[in-house]
């Protein structure tokens, strides 16, 4: 290997941990949690397969029943589910790997017939969602959601703060706070969605209001160095929109500095026009970059300063051990994406990793 790949495959710092790799396992959706929304066997032998990782953050986790948007996704606000998570954290620190929490509400991408008692989804403003969303019944359109009260962004908060310690105590690292995707938390940053006029709502200080509300309280759970923060800053999905987006999104990046948190985890699309060197530069913590990387470009951002660590979705997916194929630069397995979202173990836990002949000529 040429010296000058090397970085990203060496140990590295990031916050409170020392990671064996600056590889990082995005967190990636796949509706694999049992009744309940249980984590359970199946997804305790997925994470530890993939435990070569310098970190794993979890598929997204919903931190109350109101905050769940789809079928099957886990959850970290009951007895059960900790428990559940603890089978997973145990798994992936008996092969040596680190993993992290990711916390999230999915606000107005829900429907009643997923929401407690048919209610409706919450959200900033009371703005329906193009599209439509997956259920237990089928493709739905979205619904007019729900505009939370003060009293209610307050009270999704403390949710926030209880899931942190439940995270706490089902084992895990840390935890990344989702603020990326068109979920809640985006919903408040973004004046597509958020169309509040009270602390809330406004200018960009007032937008981000909930995220610092939300970073406060999970830090009186987690130290800072255990915390991280994911980002989409030009990201559509979800019909999601921002007039300014780069002075929207360096804005919260600077007042995220006031923490000093582990990393800053952005979402970044490089043919947008977005300048993400800015955040690179602005935020005083690890900047960790997602989306479409592979092995050169990761490998280049790394030697090049543009990122600190390197997230990867879909190539782990199909390839547990993929610090390892990035080191040898293959080969890879080719992803199953109609299993992406549904099934039990088949796409999920079956896909191979490097036979001992193989590694034997790496």
């Amino acid at each position: 290997m040429n010296p000058n790949e090397e970085e990203l495959f060496r140990p590295a710092a990031l916050g409170d941990l020392q990671l064996a790799n600056r590889i990082v396992m995005a967190p990636l959706t796949r509706s694999r949690a049992a009744q309940g929304n249980v984590p359970w066997a199946l997804n305790e032998r997925y994470y530890a397969q993939r435990a070569s990782a310098g970190l794993i953050i979890s598929e997204a986790t919903q931190v109350s029943p109101r905050g769940q948007g789809y079928p099957g996704t886990p959850g970290i606000h009951s007895a059960a589910q900790v428990e559940g998570w603890k089978g997973v954290t145990r798994a992936v620190h008996e092969r040596g790997g680190k993993i992290f929490l990711q916390l999230w509400h999915v606000g107005r991408i829900s429907h009643p017939v997923t929401q407690p008692d048919g209610a409706l989804p919450v959200a900033p403003s009371a703005l329906q969602p193009a599209g439509e969303i997956y259920t237990v019944q089928g493709m739905k359109p979205f619904v007019t959601p729900h505009p939370l009260s003060i009293e209610e962004i307050a009270a999704i908060v403390e949710e926030f703060r209880a899931a942190a310690r439940n995270a706490k105590a089902a084992g895990f690292d840390g935890v990344e706070i989702h603020a990326a995707n068109g979920y809640l938390i985006d919903q408040f940053l973004r004046d597509g969605t958020n169309h509040r006029t009270d602390a809330y709502g406004g200018s960009i200080q007032n937008r981000s209001r909930f995220l610092r509300e939300v970073t406060e309280a999970v830090l009186t759970v987690f130290a800072p160095g255990q915390v991280g923060v994911r980002i989409s800053p030009v990201n559509p999905f979800n019909d999601i929109a921002d007039s300014t987006p780069q002075a929207s999104f360096e804005a919260v990046t600077e007042q995220l500095n006031a923490y000093r948190l582990a990393y800053l985890h952005v979402v970044e699309d490089r043919q947008s026009g977005f300048d993400f060197r800015r955040l690179r530069v602005l935020f005083n913590g690890a900047y960790m970059a997602n989306a479409g990387y592979e092995r050169d470009t990761a490998i280049a951002a790394v030697r090049e300063y543009r990122a600190d660590f390197v997230a990867f979705g879909k190539l782990f997916i199909s390839n547990p051990d993929l610090p390892e194929r990035l080191r040898r630069n293959g080969p890879y397995n080719e992803p199953r994406p109609d299993s992406f979202y549904a099934g039990g173990a088949e796409g999920y836990d079956d896909y191979p990793a490097l036979e001992a002949e193989d590694l034997a000529k790496a």
